[in-house]
């Protein structure tokens, strides 16, 4: 195979390393195991424009991008687009989409275990125009996110105080919106405080990750209108991995689910695999079974 990788160089994990060094590193091990390799280091603004260059290259290849969750969500964007293998180098803070792939998340082990592996094609899931491989989420996570970014941190782990720091601030006012939905045909109102939406449902564990990326569904993850308290055992139950039997949360496999929200505020926000987006007063959201090629470790999947 032919890896052409691109590394955002403000990613978590190689903001505190030689990435050069990395990249050489990285070069070694592929060509090891009869890859070609080769590599573009970018800053995070480039990344993009970077992505879309490698994939639009002439020539069977793999795109490998390495970085945190926003980048590799973008990369599988892009990859998608372009009918491209995806290769996940995990280097950022939470790696989700790195952990349902089951790609170790030590960037090093996670070279070898991509140089002997194999493509697999997963599902990738869209939100209107915006694609997402792991959640869309609307009300108290983008509240959190909006609130954390008002915050200084220099490290991954200075990230994950920062949003413990927002959690905090955010349960006081949980917020409460109305929505329409539509869930594979069937419609119904409700009043909410949160509804994530995430590529595959989730599994057992207590990182929202899903076991299998081809399971073909969406999972809809709807929240009642919120009180501090309920907030309060809600987090406990997520950290105990005991979510799925709190009264306050609901889990619906589906398609094809469409939102409608009749009192939109102006500046509402979404987040799309992590990343704020503007809110659109319509969403229309569905699953695209089996339409990204990604690399995985050959002992991640049967």
């Amino acid at each position: 195979m032919k890896i052409h990788a691109v590394f955002n160089r403000d990613g978590g994990t190689f903001r505190t390393m030689d990435i050069k060094l990395f990249a050489k590193t990285a070069k070694a091990i592929f060509e090891k195991h009869g890859h070609t390799f080769e590599s573009e280091i970018v800053p995070g603004k480039s990344v993009v424009k970077t992505l879309q260059n490698v994939a639009s290259e002439v020539g069977e290849h793999v795109l490998m991008a390495g970085g945190g969750d926003g980048t590799i969500s973008a990369a599988a964007d892009v990859a998608w687009k372009a009918k491209v293998p995806l290769a996940v180098l995990p280097a950022g803070t939470m790696n989700l989409f790195a952990r349902a792939l089951k790609i170790p998340l030590d960037i090093n082990v996670a070279l070898e275990s991509l140089a002997s592996g194999t493509i697999q094609a997963v599902d990738i899931s869209t939100a209107n125009e915006e694609s997402f491989v792991h959640q869309f989420s609307i009300g108290f996570q983008p509240q959190m996110i909006k609130l954390r970014n008002t915050l200084e941190y220099r490290s991954r782990w200075g990230k994950r105080l920062a949003s413990i720091r927002a959690f905090a601030k955010a349960m006081g006012n949980p917020p409460r919106f109305a929505v329409r939905m539509v869930i594979d045909g069937i419609p119904t109102e409700r009043t909410v405080s949160a509804i994530s939406i995430s590529n595959n449902p989730y599994g057992s564990g207590v990182l929202p990750v899903p076991d299998n990326v081809d399971h073909g569904e969406l999972g809809v993850y709807v929240a009642g209108g919120l009180t501090p308290g309920a907030i309060v055992k809600l987090a406990f139950s997520v950290l105990t991995g005991s979510w799925r039997r709190n009264p306050d949360v609901d889990e619906i496999l589906a398609k094809k689910v469409e939102l409608h929200f009749p009192h939109l505020r102006r500046g509402a926000k979404a987040t799309i695999d992590g990343e704020l987006i503007p809110l659109a007063r319509d969403v229309k959201i569905a699953i695209h079974v089996g339409e990204l090629q990604v690399l995985v470790p050959k002992s991640g999947f049967p």
